[in-house]
């Protein structure tokens, strides 16, 4: 009996010694995360972008036990900010707020770039998508696209946009060629200066993204010739499609998701892309997207990179086509 429970004691303390080393080199490995996150948004403070990344970094980071930091970095079409996320290591803690632009516009934009978003950086989610609208001033003569594409023929109009090459901007170029008329396009830096102008009367027209634009068309501000998708907007729901008006293949959108550097580890990649599906699920962001007429997918990261594989295969050879660049 003694030499049993000898025996049986002997086993035990061998396993012990088995599965100590084991428990060690598992607790060695630091939680992650163990230190706070960065975001980094390719624009300025108090545009859609910024208002969204800290509407999500807000809901993510008590959820993971961190901070999540939001830090802008803007510059050249997010190229700055994108280049930091993309030179930075590959585990979890400095992601890209990602949209049209430093994805699918840049490669095709830009001569060279200090970073490959196709190869450098890998999708975590979708944020959600913002619909565009052509929109002039409530008193304007202009009572339907059909006037303005009559009145461009004879004059063309002018149209402001947020930025050189935004979503908006290439929009309302593919709609110029879709539906065969001319307007001379006015950057500016933002939609809402863009807005403000158009309500002085310094541009006739603006196209706007549904974040910026519904308030105005709400209030009565500004008439809404046409809507770039596939549907009319519940929020703006007088506002036709270019398919409505007859015109085909002219939809697009601004849209905005979340994006790491290449190689970051798949658990992490995982646990980011459930926290911002939840964040974006949430009944806040749910209700302030509702509201402007934002819409939302919650896809996973495999569903956001085909995606944008997508938007690439369709704008990046029209740009080229458009001969817009901004370099040399």
């Amino acid at each position: 009996m003694l030499g049993r429970r000898n025996l049986v004691l002997g086993l035990a303390g061998g396993a012990a010694l088995l599965v100590r080393p084991a428990l060690a080199q598992s607790s060695s490995a630091p939680a992650w995360p163990d230190h706070p996150l960065r975001w980094v948004v390719g624009y300025p403070a108090g545009g859609p972008s910024d208002t969204f990344a800290r509407l999500v970094a807000a809901f993510i980071g008590p959820r993971l036990g961190q901070n999540m930091v939001v830090e802008n970095r803007p510059g050249g079409g997010a190229v700055l900010a994108s280049e930091t996320v993309a030179r930075s290591a590959a585990d979890g803690y400095t992601l890209l707020h990602a949209d049209n632009g430093n994805l699918v516009y840049n490669p095709a934009l830009y001569a060279r770039l200090p970073y490959d978003p196709d190869r450098d950086l890998t999708g975590i989610g979708f944020i959600g998508r913002f619909p565009l609208f052509l929109v002039v001033r409530a008193d304007s003569p202009l009572a339907t696209l059909a006037d303005y594409i009559a009145a461009a023929k004879k004059t063309a109009p002018t149209y402001g946009s947020p930025a050189v090459a935004s979503p908006h901007h290439l929009a309302m170029e593919m709609l110029k060629r879709r539906a065969g008329f001319d307007a001379t396009h006015v950057p500016y830096r933002g939609g809402p200066a863009a807005m403000q102008d158009l309500l002085s009367g310094t541009v006739d027209s603006v196209l706007i993204d549904c974040a910026t634009g519904i308030p105005f068309l709400r209030d009565g501000k500004v008439r809404g010739l046409v809507v770039l998708s596939e549907a009319r907007s519940a929020q703006a729901p007088n506002v036709p499609t270019a398919a409505e008006l007859g015109i085909g293949k002219a939809i697009a959108f601004g849209w905005q998701g979340m994006s790491a550097p290449a190689n970051t580890p798949a658990p992490v990649i995982a646990r980011l892309s459930a926290e911002l599906r939840a964040a974006v699920a949430s009944d806040t962001l749910q209700e302030r997207m509702r509201g402007l007429g934002i819409e939302s997918t919650p896809w996973s990261p495999q569903e956001f990179n085909d995606f944008v594989a997508r938007e690439n295969a369709e704008w990046r050879p029209l740009i080229r086509e458009l001969g817009i660049k901004l370099d040399s």
